[in-house]
Parts: C-alpha cells; structure tokens; sequence
C-alpha cells in the first residue's frame, strides 16, 4: 500500500498544468501539494467527481483532465464509468484511491471492501486501458507513460492515508478559488 500524500506528489510532478477534479481526502491533499487555479474540488456531492470530470474533458479537449475518485464516491455511481467509456474522451484521465472505507465520513467500510475490482468495471465499461498500482516505486516508474496514453485511461491506487492535510472547507470552497478556476478555464 502507498501513502496517499506520497502518491500525489509524484502525480502532482507529472501534472503540473493539467485539469484535476479532487474530492474528499484526496482534495484536501491535493490543493496543499498542487496549488493551482485549475484544481476544481468538491467535497459533499459523493459519486460526482467523474461526471465533473468528464464535463470538463468534453468541454475542454484540448486539455488532461485528472480526477482524484475515492473507492466509496465511485461506488455511489458506477453507471458513470458506461458513459465515460462510451464517449471516450481521449484527454480523461481516472484514478480512484482505494482504501476499503468512506474514509471522511469516518472509516466506514464500504460495501465490498477488499472483493469490488474497480479496474475490472472500468475495463468492462470501455475504457482504453486500466491499472492498479499499490508500490510507490512502481508508481513513480510507470506514471509517465500512462499519462502519455490516450484516455480513457482509469487507475486504482491502493492508497492508506499519510500525513494529516487541514480540512478547512472554507478554504477549500472560497470564492476566490471558484473565480480564478473559471478564469484559468478560459484562457
């Protein structure tokens, strides 16, 4: 199992302009290693983190999308991994961090825990290629060529939590993050 922190800093190095819808734990870690007007979180509409993503994909084509799913969101809507697979936007980049619980609310384990294969759904919805990861090194190794792939690319990381982020969600939710995330979209 990787730590989660450690896991999106080596994302975060091959990402450094592209597009990330993060939710949950992963948002909260993702805005203090990746600061940037277009990271697009969200935190309380679970199972909504792929849809975002693929608006944002569809609209902007031009663009790598990155969504930063949690295992519990993901499973709140897994009829969304038809639809990306079906549209198959060539720019959409999933990866669901896999830790077996509703970690924000908690640490209640979700409905399958250790059994459901995210991957094995992806791959089945269409998506083009698949993978599960859950050694840093092998990560850190692999990364950039996945990311260079066409998408729908959908990758499991088998994440526990590392160091503590701060959950300020009025942080996380201020005006002015939603103002310079439009303004970064637009250019």
């Amino acid at each position: 199992m990787m730590k989660r922190d450690e896991c999106l800093q080596i994302l975060a190095r091959h990402a450094p302009d592209d597009i990330v819808v993060s939710v949950f734990s992963a948002a909260f870690d993702w805005v203090k290693i990746r600061p940037h007007a277009l990271n697009f979180t969200h935190v309380g509409a679970m199972g909504l983190a792929a849809s975002y993503g693929l608006g944002l994909a569809l609209g902007r084509p031009n663009r790598k999308v990155l969504v930063l799913d949690g295992d519990g969101s993901l499973l709140m809507s897994l009829n969304t991994l038809v639809t990306i697979g079906s549209v198959a936007p060539r720019n959409f980049y999933h990866f669901v961090c896999k830790n077996g619980t509703y970690e924000v609310n908690g640490g209640h384990p979700i409905p399958g825990a250790g059994i459901v294969d995210f991957a094995a759904h992806a791959r089945a919805a269409g998506y083009r290629n698949t993978y599960v990861f859950d050694d840093l090194a092998q990560f850190e190794n692999e990364i950039g060529a996945v990311l260079e792939q066409e998408g729908p690319i959908f990758v499991t990381l088998k994440l526990v939590p590392g160091a503590e982020a701060e959950h300020d969600y009025a942080k996380l939710y201020a005006e002015e993050n939603r103002l310079a995330f439009k303004r970064a979209l637009a250019e």
